[in-house]
């Protein structure tokens, strides 16, 4: 199914997204409420995803030195492997690339790395830890 991808301007639509990486990263991954949300989120792009009407698929992005840095990219386990990560970072690029961003990079954690490379991202770092997970990042 398609999902629709927006850009979280209103307070709702960002109180979905908060609530899909709270779902993700703190419920699953027990990564600390302090970590996940952190002073960023004030200045970031969100983006949310629905599917009938429900949000399952949320991101930021940080404008930095006229690139992306797409952070927080998280999908509900009930709906991974269904082609929702893609078209979450198809939009995201697409969305951005209207205002003339052309470059985009990402902290990915390791086990995520094909996922991204299948989107044409390329590895460039070492692997370290971010939040006590392994991560690598990646460019396009």
């Amino acid at each position: 199914m398609i999902m629709n991808v927006i850009e979280a301007i209103s307070i709702e639509a960002q109180q979905d997204a908060f609530g899909v990486r709270d779902r993700v990263f703190i419920v699953e991954q027990g990564v600390a409420p302090e970590i996940e949300h952190d002073q960023y989120d004030l200045d970031a792009i969100h983006f949310v995803g629905y599917l009938d009407g429900q949000a399952i698929a949320a991101a930021r992005v940080r404008l930095i030195n006229g690139a992306g840095k797409i952070q927080r990219v998280a999908i509900l386990q009930a709906y991974r492997q269904r082609g929702h990560g893609k078209q979450l970072m198809l939009a995201i690029e697409s969305i951005l690339a209207d205002r003339k961003v052309e470059r985009f990079y990402l902290n990915a954690q390791t086990h995520a790395v094909a996922f991204y490379q299948a989107l044409g991202y390329q590895v460039c770092s070492e692997p370290f830890y971010e939040a006590g997970i392994e991560h690598v990042t990646m460019e396009k």
